[in-house]
């Protein structure tokens, strides 16, 4: 597998690979109304705010991850390839980026995600209500989920 970052070209693979997985994620969450695709919401959620890195393998874009200021603020993996190690080596390299202090948000619901960043580190800090991301109109409830710089959860913040 190769990472990369991303470039122009990627463009409409990545459209592909987060709008397939994105409603997966959303009907998980019991939000499937909500779903955008990749174009309606690249823009207003902040994409190419940060580093956006895509796996190669089998000589195609089959997932991406975006860093911002130690958040990991994307990452999606195509449906039919997911379990094969994919967003585990995106997750390593988002981690490795931020020298290990990562924070990150999962939808409730999207169990696949929260064990594999439970795998890395990553404890649940605290549960978050608001509005959903990029479909605000939507009310979400999710996990913000932390990381320290030794590998372990950091201590729950004041903030």
């Amino acid at each position: 597998m190769l990472l990369r970052p991303y470039t122009p070209d990627d463009w409409h693979r990545l459209c592909e690979i987060h709008d397939r997985a994105r409603i997966g994620e959303l009907r998980a969450a019991g939000l499937e109304a909500a779903y955008l695709t990749l174009e309606q919401t690249a823009e207003n959620e902040g994409l190419f705010d940060g580093a956006v890195t895509v796996a190669v393998l089998d000589g195609e874009v089959q997932g991406f991850a975006a860093v911002r200021d130690g958040e990991l603020t994307w990452l999606y993996v195509i449906p039919h390839m997911q379990g094969r190690g994919i967003g585990r080596a995106l997750l390593r390299h988002a981690i490795d980026a931020c020298d290990g202090d990562i924070a990150a948000e999962v939808l409730l619901g999207n169990d696949a995600a929260l064990q594999l960043y439970r795998s890395e580190g990553f404890a649940i800090e605290r549960k978050v209500d608001g509005r959903l991301a990029g479909n605000e109109r939507f009310a979400a409830s999710g996990h913000y989920l932390r990381r320290g710089a030794s590998g372990v959860a950091r201590p729950p913040s004041d903030g």
